[in-house]
């Protein structure tokens, strides 16, 4: 874990400096010159950092650009999400969510909350169940047959509240339908209470990477009140979509 501490802290120093050499990375971890060179050839041999010339300075390398792309696609969608989903808090006076796909879960990258947002809860940061939340199922939805039929598989359907669909008829009913009609929702499925919405977000080739959400009280958040607010939130997805390089 040491080892681990001081390469991360190489690359830290790099990036703050641009550049150093051998004896000034020593110096700034507190370690023996040998010490800081082998962790430099280390992380030289996986691309993080380069040597700048001939000069014995090190810098960070393309390796660190390779990494920043597994990321650089969610910073851009919260990026480019922040402006429109305020604006639909706004409109819809519900909470509205970011989410993106991670493994078998919906995770939330962004959360901003209407005036009429009953509940503090943050939802960021939060892995939740692809098939019990209206995220997971729009995601669910643009995936292809095989890949979702796999995950599912994997992940399990598990009954999270009375209304959770445990069916993998009924979910793909469901989910069909809400590929027809270009949004999903849930009416009580994650929790007791609690109804959403969600509709794709699309990067430049058109691929689903992301859904936006409204989530809110089942007793205002009706079910006819969810599909009234379908088109508000399909726009707000389109528009996400836009900013991402979509041009369909």
């Amino acid at each position: 874990m040491q080892s681990v501490d001081r390469a991360i802290s190489v690359l830290e120093i790099l990036a703050k400096r641009g550049e150093a050499g051998v004896s000034e990375v020593a110096a700034e971890i507190d370690v023996h010159k040998s010490t800081a060179f082998r962790l430099l050839g280390a992380l030289e041999a996986r691309g993080l950092v380069e040597q700048a010339g001939e000069r014995g300075k090190y810098r960070l390398g393309f390796g660190i650009v390779r990494l920043a792309g597994a990321v650089t696609g969610r910073i851009d969608i919260t990026q480019q999400g922040r402006p429109v989903c305020e604006r639909l808090a706004e409109e819809i006076g519900e909470t509205v969510n970011i989410a993106v796909m991670q493994e078998k879960y919906a995770v939330n990258l962004y959360q901003v909350r209407g005036q009429g947002a009953v509940t503090a809860h943050n939802w960021v940061g939060h892995l939740t169940p692809l098939h019990a939340t209206s995220s997971g199922k729009i995601l669910l939805a643009h995936m292809p047959a095989h890949k979702r039929a796999e995950l599912l598989s994997e992940a399990g359907l598990k009954k999270v509240t009375p209304h959770t669909l445990t069916s993998k008829t009924k979910l793909e009913k469901n989910l069909a339908e809400a590929r027809e009609r270009g949004y999903s929702w849930t009416m009580e499925e994650l929790e007791v209470g609690l109804h959403a919405i969600a509709a794709p977000v699309r990067d430049r080739d058109g691929e689903v990477i992301a859904s936006v959400s409204a989530s809110g009280p089942a007793y205002r958040l009706t079910e006819e009140r969810l599909h009234e607010l379908a088109p508000v939130l399909i726009e707000g997805a389109e528009e996400i979509s836009h900013r991402m390089g979509y041009l369909g």
